[in-house]
């Protein structure tokens, strides 16, 4: 079994978790996800089974859409609902002028620190690790992230409705953060729901519970399944012949060539995904990825 099944991760677990209890099912295939989810985030959790674990690079870099939102007057230590808070400050009035001008000050490229709990690590130890430790744990360096698209609303007299299609890599807790002080007051985030992953969308995504009993053999295993050709749809591709397509299983990218134009392009066999390979201009193609021809049923 080799695909890519989308989750509606429910609130309450880990990506991990999803992980682990998919795993159980379609064991020995291996099984990943693209973009950790906070265990009190819901929404679209890309799973990847078998040989799509390898499509991992080709995919990881994609923007990403969340809504949900932030809670204005607290800050807490691990920046959401789940922390404890460590300063309030008074609640600015929320008038659409000023939400508008605060939304744009967000828009494009902009500079942002880590929260100290995230997966990062430090001397090869994750940073929400250190920080459960006690004691202080210094900030991690600021990074560069770009927000595409970011639309607030009130909420009531201490809340923003959002919606942010970011670059891959930026913290959302820490947009809510950065938010809060902007305005001149303090913010944690108290909802979030992805609804986009690169190509990905909410609306594709199946609920845990259904994903499983599928997997499991109550259903179709199949159908929720995104074949590894379709998740590369964005690549250009070229059809192997039965001795181009031996070659390429030893290694020798010889007698392929390149689509016109292409830096990285599919290669298939038999109408599936055989190889992933880059444009070389002095060697014609050059292997990135060859995948094995065993178990895959879709394409």
């Amino acid at each position: 079994m080799d695909g890519i099944i989308l989750i509606d991760k429910p609130a309450g677990i880990t990506s991990s978790e999803v992980v682990r209890r998919i795993k159980a099912i379609v064991k020995p295939a291996r099984v990943g996800h693209l973009g950790t989810l906070d265990p009190f985030a819901t929404g679209l959790l890309p799973i990847m089974i078998g040989e799509a674990t390898r499509l991992a690079p080709f995919l990881e870099g994609g923007a990403k859409q969340y809504q949900g939102v932030i809670r204005l007057g607290a800050e807490t230590d691990t920046l959401d609902r789940d922390g404890a808070v460590v300063r309030t400050a008074m609640i600015p009035a929320l008038d659409r002028a000023r939400l508008d001008q605060l939304a744009a000050r967000f828009r494009g490229a902009i500079e942002q620190t880590p929260p100290i709990f995230s997966a990062l690590k430090r001397g090869g130890v994750r940073l929400y690790d250190l920080a459960r430790r006690g004691g202080q744990v210094a900030p991690p360096p600021a990074r560069r992230v770009e927000i595409r698209a970011l639309t607030l609303e009130a909420d009531g007299a201490a809340a923003l409705r959002f919606v942010v299609e970011c670059s891959a890599g930026t913290y959302i807790r820490s947009l809510a953060r950065d938010i809060g002080v902007a305005l001149g007051s303090a913010a944690y985030l108290a909802e979030l729901r992805r609804i986009r992953s690169g190509q990905f969308a909410i609306e594709d995504a199946y609920p845990l519970e259904q994903a499983l009993a599928s997997l499991g053999g109550a259903g179709d295993a199949s159908a929720g399944l995104i074949g590894m050709r379709k998740a590369l749809a964005d690549l250009p591709e070229v059809e192997a012949d039965s001795a181009l397509e031996r070659r390429i299983r030893h290694g020798d990218p010889a007698a392929l060539g390149a689509p016109a134009g292409a830096t990285l392009f599919k290669v298939l066999y038999g109408g599936r995904l055989l190889a992933i390979a880059s444009a070389e201009p002095a060697a014609g193609a050059r292997l990135i990825r060859v995948f094995s021809a065993e178990r895959r049923k879709g394409r």
